[in-house]
């Protein structure tokens, strides 16, 4: 509603606009919906990458973390048994702990009796099957944080040429309902595809933190058994 108020210029009067606006709300499935099929589309990709990093990152957190726990005095009750040439206590005790370290530890006291080099080499070589199983699917959240932003882009573009097609349709007169398609287009993927990036991202930096700390633990406690094999008896 428009009220308007207007007085000669000689009785000081001035020109009052009292415009009463209503505002326009739009939701998320709402935004989504306006986009097109090839918005749509593209936001469905980006919603089954954002499921499958999400599910990549807390199964592999969970493993992780199961396999970060050992207790304190694990290297000490090994070397104790060792020390006391009970070799099958000690695998015993490994088998129990059923960790990546415990597991390493275990592949070493098996070559017990052999020179050591080669329990050096033993427990490098099982060390590597570890870390690969730490790492399993790490590398997809990788590619989900490089392919996220691009997919989004993509997006970007498809809804950049819609829009320019629907403005040569129209005989070069601008309407923004004409164009609001192929914008939604563009600006919705574009975000999904950066919030698909930037969790991937740094979901894959955690877990390479968390993994990092698990490889130091089983290196650490590799560096101990071998030095207590070497000590003088």
């Amino acid at each position: 509603m428009i009220n308007m108020l207007l007085q000669t210029p000689e009785e000081g009067g001035e020109l009052i606009t009292d415009v009463e606006s209503v505002e326009k709300t739009l939701s998320i499935i709402e935004l989504i919906s306006s986009g097109g099929v090839a918005g749509q589309i593209i936001i469905a990709i980006l919603f089954l990458l954002l499921i499958m990093a999400s599910y990549i990152y807390f199964e592999r957190l969970f493993a992780i973390k199961a396999a970060s726990q050992i207790d304190a005095n694990f290297m000490n009750q090994i070397k104790d048994h060792v020390s006391h040439g009970k070799i099958d206590s000690a695998q015993i005790l490994c088998a129990q702990a059923n960790t990546p370290v415990s597991r390493l530890i275990g592949k070493g006291i098996s070559r017990i009796g052999k020179p050591l080099a080669d329990i050096n080499t033993a427990i490098e070589n099982a060390g590597r099957i570890e870390i690969y199983g730490l790492e399993k699917n790490v590398s997809v959240l990788a590619t989900i944080s490089g392919a996220g932003p691009m997919i989004g882009f993509l997006g970007t573009v498809i809804g950049m040429i819609l829009a320019i097609f629907e403005l040569a349709n129209a005989g070069g007169s601008i309407q923004m309902d004409v164009l609001a398609s192929g914008l939604y287009t563009a600006m919705t993927t574009t975000v999904a595809g950066l919030i698909v990036g930037i969790v991937a991202y740094v979901a894959y930096n955690h877990l390479v933190v968390r993994t990092d700390k698990v490889v130091y633990q089983m290196e650490a406690s590799s560096l101990e058994l071998l030095d207590h094999l070497n000590e003088p008896t």
